[in-house]
């Protein structure tokens, strides 16, 4: 039998093809044995009219015809050949029907069977023209032309700015030459008393200054995340030699803003609670639009007089790679030119502190502030809340060459996943992680042994370091040049600011071929290999390609990678 059909494939073809084109005259109008075969359907179609009468008998006529030619395919091609052909010979009316002169041949068209062009008639045909996509499979009446997308090089990102606000300092190199040399930002908080909390410590910033960066009416209203954010951005852009001259020959319409926040303005949120209380009168009438995460950009964008793509993300503690990714995209996709990207965090008040006490989340050890944060180290209990913001100025590669812009280092891609395990812990075998990593190399075009150094998400969590750790390990074990340190051993966690601060550390490293040291790694967790991770000091590292992941709650991933330019 599947002999049989082999050999008379080709004739059925031919046969579905004559049928078409000769029984059922070539048009692709609607065929009268679609409309109904008994007489019941003819007089519910056509009426009881006279016309109606004589419509059937040409439709009884035009129906032996077609079975005849069914007979003769069956005997052909098989009895299995015959639903398809009922189908296929059932798409339009035959020659002796549209030669009736019945009124009702109007809705087919005439003699010459031309395709119906009135978009009543055609609406008809589509509603009972049940077959019409294998018509048009078997005998298409016109080739259709599809214009293909011109294929264009893609556009690079490049970093050409960085700004930063951390507790180790302001500056992109002050910042990484303290990291280099191990010196810890973390310390007693002093901002406000919080002798009753369990934990009294964090990467807090003791001086600040927004003069010449931010308007002094704008610093004594707007929130901290914000403040930190648009002096960050001003020094990412200065950083890059945007000077006024510059700017005023940017395109401001293909210049954009993407700067998130994991928390907003919890300070002008609890002071507007706190006002409040007395009355609505004494709110601050800033109190809504300086606590919500989009406002830092928004502002920054206002100051610049930048009209491209502005918004905020905000995913937690991923909020940073997050907004660094998507404002590269807009650059590849050619929305934009010139992006400030990153993220600002100012959590360090009552009610952020007592919150994340709540969740148990905080390390405890009071007694030595120093020692508190220790990705990786059997003995950690907690990460330690920091905050500042990082913001980095990308930029297309054809843009910054024809300013002369100094280029530190190119983005190469990235990816996100989600857990969809649980709000604040890892899925227990790090599926979310290793996928997340695994997308952003494939997005990326890097192979696993080019990546030689990772600048992990590592919090100084029981669970979450050693879930990383082991994600990584599998992607990348094998890979004997392969160096792991974490930034937060020494600043704390940054929240949203977290990612974009990290990806300074990452770019430094890239600069300057040092990367630096995990601090407090004393007693490496069991399974863990301390030939992988950065030691107690700075490390010689030509780094080929420089990986850094950040994870928020909600089960957020994100994976970014920065490259040499070359």
């Amino acid at each position: 039998m599947a002999a049989a059909s082999s050999v008379t494939s080709p004739l059925c073809t031919w046969l579905v093809a004559a049928c078409m084109s000769v029984t059922c005259g070539g048009d692709q109008s609607t065929c009268p044995s679609m409309l109904g075969s008994s007489s019941h359907s003819n007089k519910r179609l056509f009426g009881g009219s006279k016309w109606g009468r004589r419509k059937r008998v040409f439709l009884s006529k035009c129906s032996s015809e077609l079975q005849s030619q069914r007979d003769l395919i069956s005997s052909l091609c098989g009895s299995s050949f015959q639903g398809l052909m009922t189908s296929c010979l059932a798409f339009e009316p035959c020659n002796q029907y549209y030669a009736s002169n019945a009124p009702f041949s109007s809705l087919f068209g005439s003699t010459n069977v031309r395709v119906p062009s009135n978009r009543r008639h055609t609406r008809f045909n589509r509603a009972v023209h049940s077959g019409e996509a294998m018509a048009v499979a078997v005998q298409p009446s016109k080739e259709v032309a599809t214009k293909k997308k011109p294929v264009t090089k893609q556009r690079r990102v490049v970093v050409t700015g960085m700004g930063v606000v951390t507790p180790l300092g302001h500056d992109p190199d002050v910042f990484y030459n303290n990291l280099l040399e191990g010196v810890s930002g973390i310390s007693e908080i002093e901002a406000f008393d919080c002798a009753q909390f369990p934990t009294r410590i964090a990467g807090e910033i003791k001086s600040f200054s927004t003069d010449g960066w931010v308007a002094p009416k704008l610093s004594k209203r707007m929130d901290k995340f914000m403040l930190y954010m648009l002096t960050a951005g001003k020094k990412a852009l200065a950083d890059g030699g945007i000077t006024e001259d510059v700017m005023n020959e940017l395109d401001k319409a293909r210049c954009g803003v993407l700067i998130g926040s994991a928390m907003g303005g919890m300070k002008v949120f609890n002071d507007a609670i706190e006002a409040l209380r007395i009355s609505y009168k004494k709110m601050n009438p800033f109190c809504v639009p300086f606590a919500t995460t989009n406002m830092g950009s928004a502002m920054l964008a206002m100051d610049l007089g930048w009209m491209g793509p502005n918004y905020s993300i905000s995913t937690a503690c991923a909020t940073s790679n997050f907004c660094i990714m998507n404002a590269a995209n807009h650059i590849i996709r050619g929305e934009a030119d010139v992006m400030l990207s990153g993220g600002s965090d100012a959590a360090i008040i009552p009610i952020g502190l007592g919150g994340f006490v709540a969740c148990r989340a905080l390390s405890q050890r009071n007694s030595d502030p120093t020692k508190a944060s220790r990705p990786w180290d059997s003995n950690r209990d907690g990460f330690v809340m920091g905050e500042g913001a990082g913001v980095l100025l990308l930029e297309e590669l054809e843009h910054a060459k024809r300013r002369g812009a100094n280029i530190y280092a190119e983005f190469l891609g990235g990816s996100f996943t989600c857990d969809a395990y649980h709000m604040t812990e890892p899925h227990p075998d790090g599926a979310g992680v290793l996928l997340c990593v695994e997308k952003a190399l494939a997005q990326s075009g890097v192979s696993r042994e080019d990546v030689n150094y990772i600048n992990a998400h590592a919090t100084s969590t029981p669970a979450g370091d050693l879930k990383e750790y082991q994600a990584l390990l599998q992607c990348f074990g094998q890979n004997p040049e392969l160096r792991v340190n974490s930034t937060k051993s020494m600043i704390g966690h940054l929240l949203g600011a977290a990612g974009a601060v990290e990806a300074v550390a990452a770019i430094q490293a890239i600069r300057t071929g040092w990367v630096h040291p995990n601090v407090n790694l004393e007693n490496p967790d069991e399974g863990v290999d301390k030939n992988v991770l950065v030691g107690p000091k700075k490390e010689r590292l030509i780094i080929k390609a420089a990986l850094s992941n950040s994870f928020g709650f909600g089960g957020h991933n994100s994976s970014i990678i920065f490259a040499p330019y070359k």
